[in-house]
């Protein structure tokens, strides 16, 4: 969501600057612009939807200058046209923002009492006025900046340009990610290390309510309350090498079929598979044994994961949990016992609803663990216990491999909790970590149909709605496979706990509603097959995913049948994430979608 980049340069800088959008489309956005100081004025491109459309400008009106900025925008205030694109900018500055500002109508209103101009509805246009009426009134741009910055409530990562100042960018964050790089003889700005990583390897993290004056020479980073302070240095560890689909379609596809290796990869860390033991936690002194309840907090697809966590929590280490979608976590007023575990789960790191809710638990005295795919994140600096999957970069908005490695890193987390708690034998600590460790291959299995769901898609495809139906942790997994549906097809999809059925949902069930019944084998599948045909009786066009065994069983009557390998059930939502992800993929390609960049979709969804 909303992606920045700037460059205080020895060389033009409008070619890199794009090429630091392009690393950045994977975040997700609608509109997209590029401001450089040149020749004593500023001057911008910007054009609406993708970021060819941008170069097309830039390819017509070249822009020169070595000093810049850039960024993809994700529309909250207004609609995503070239006006509301940005930067945004007056005749002294332009600025790029990602958050959002929340007084933004009173200081709009103000600003226009005193006769200035507004040409878009954004609310990141206040802060070009604010900053540029202080430079007219003759301060410096430190001083300018530091005075607006005291008055912005919300959350925002800025970076502002100076007409007069063409060797000088300043950057400022609150709530919303932002880095400086250090080059040699160039200094630069990013939202996160990828943006950078062809131009250092070299990164300081700005924290909370810091802000930074960058110049060619390098950085002076401040706090909140204006004082100088130092910012380590660190190596990136972001790839400098553009993440390519290789022979696939899409990333979304390429993603989906890397799950087999970076499942693995992920369990490598937690799992002592020869031995059959689990692994220390990262963190050895973490005392898991004093825990008394878990609260687990996420959104959309991380919610999901959590969900089936929970269950694995409860069976194993017989501790309570707490599930909450972070953006109504706060605003429930949560109990929060002592002793408790705040587990938060984010493929960024920087969700900035799941962050906002780690604070506030932190501030309830809760341990906080984190479930994150970016080891540098915010979150993950603010964790007491980090827990990095190793999924590598997810460039499709649709989460798939990010999802199957948080369940790895669950899984393990819960039979760490359970053996902490003295509620796990060797004997079942071995069993455990031999499932675990079947699941790489068992995903591999399941990859093989995809030609047979793909045959299938068009018995979805033609839908304008479609329910997903699961027991137990395949319960959850059914509201993962409708939002994914739901994401990149655009098909209406709801997933319901199967025996919830009968108590409203089954009216909505004619013969033009294909009903996705998830159904491994094992103790829930008579169950759910029961479900299942109370649907079929009343026409809905089921498919079915089960095993060999459950789609002999059960298979007859179908509109059609996925078969997955049989499995044990502690991985079995690893597993069944992999049809179920198949299944949308291909339905939005039958459809002819935006299958990797989803209309009104975000990567990382840094707004609350």
């Amino acid at each position: 969501m909303c992606g920045i980049i700037g460059i205080v340069g020895k060389d033009q800088v409008c070619s890199r600057l794009l090429e630091g959008l392009r690393r950045l489309e994977y975040r997700g956005y609608d509109s997209a612009g590029i401001a450089t100081d040149h020749d004593g004025r500023i001057d911008r491109r910007r054009a609406p939807g993708k970021l060819d459309n941008l170069a097309a400008v830039l390819k017509e009106q070249p822009l020169a200058g070595t000093t810049g900025i850039a960024h993809t925008r994700w529309a909250t205030h207004g609609a995503p046209t070239q006006d509301n694109a940005h930067p945004h900018a007056t005749e002294e500055v332009a600025v790029v923002h990602n958050g959002i500002i929340e007084n933004f109508k009173s200081l709009r209103e103000e600003l226009q009492a005193r006769g200035r101009t507004f040409t878009s509805q954004t609310d990141t246009e206040v802060v070009a006025h604010l900053v540029s009426e202080r430079i007219e009134a003759g301060d410096e741009p430190a001083a300018a900046v530091s005075a607006v910055l005291k008055r912005l409530h919300g959350a925002f990562a800025l970076a502002i340009l100076f007409r007069q100042h063409p060797d000088l960018l300043i950057g400022a964050r609150l709530g919303s990610p932002l880095v400086v790089g250090y080059g040699e003889g160039e200094t630069y700005l990013g939202s996160d290390a990828l943006a950078l990583a062809p131009l250092t390897q070299r990164i300081s993290y700005l924290e909370e309510g810091d802000w930074v004056v960058i110049t060619r020479d390098g950085a002076q980073v401040f706090d909140r309350n204006d004082v100088p302070v130092e910012r380590p240095i660190v190596a990136s560890g972001a790839t400098d090498i553009a993440v390519s689909k290789g022979n696939h379609r899409h990333y979304m596809l390429k993603e989906i079929y890397e799950q087999p290796i970076v499942v693995a990869q992920t369990l490598r860390t937690y799992l002592r598979r020869l031995e059959g033991e689990l692994a220390p936690l990262p963190v050895e002194d973490f005392d898991l044994a004093s825990v008394r309840r878990v609260t687990i907090v996420a959104c959309g697809t991380s919610f999901y994961a959590g969900m089936v966590a929970k269950y694995w929590f409860e069976q194993f280490a017989r501790v309570p949990v707490d599930i909450d979608v972070a953006s109504e976590f706060r605003y429930r007023a949560p109990v929060l016992e002592e002793g408790g575990l705040a587990l938060f789960i984010s493929q960024s790191g920087e969700t900035a609803d799941t962050l906002a809710a780690l604070r506030h638990a932190r501030s309830e005295g809760q341990k906080i663990a984190v479930v994150v795919n970016v080891p540098t994140s915010t979150m993950a600096r603010e964790a007491d216990l980090l827990l990095p999957t190793h999924a590598g970069p997810e460039i499709g908005v649709a989460s798939t491999k990010a999802f199957t490695c948080q369940l790895a890193v669950l899984a393990a987390l819960a039979a760490n909790l359970a053996k902490a708690k003295g509620r796990l034998t060797p004997a079942e600590e071995r069993e455990i970590v031999r499932h675990l460790s079947e699941a790489p291959a068992s995903l591999n299995g399941a990859l093989a149909y995809d030609e047979t769901i793909q045959e299938m898609a068009g018995v979805v495809a033609v839908a304008r709605d479609v329910l997903y139906l699961g027991r137990g942790p395949d319960y959850p997994l059914a509201m993962e496979g409708a939002l994914k549906l739901k994401e990149i097809s655009y098909i209406h999809a709801e997933g319901y706990a199967a025996g919830e059925m009968k108590h409203g949902p089954i009216a909505l069930v004619d013969d033009s509603v294909p009903i996705i019944v998830i159904a491994p084998s094992g103790p829930l599948f008579e169950k759910t097959v029961s479900n299942m045909q109370e649907v079929q009786a009343r026409g809905g066009k089921v498919v079915l995913i089960s095993d060999y065994d459950g789609v002999r069983a059960a298979g007859e009557g179908c509109a059609a049948t996925i078969t997955m390998p049989k499995v044990h059930p502690l991985i079995a939502p690893l597993v069944y994430a992999v049809p179920i992800q198949l299944l949308a993929y291909h339905v939005a390609v039958a459809k002819g979608t935006d299958v990797d960049q989803p209309r009104n979709l975000a990567k990382s969804v840094t707004v609350e």
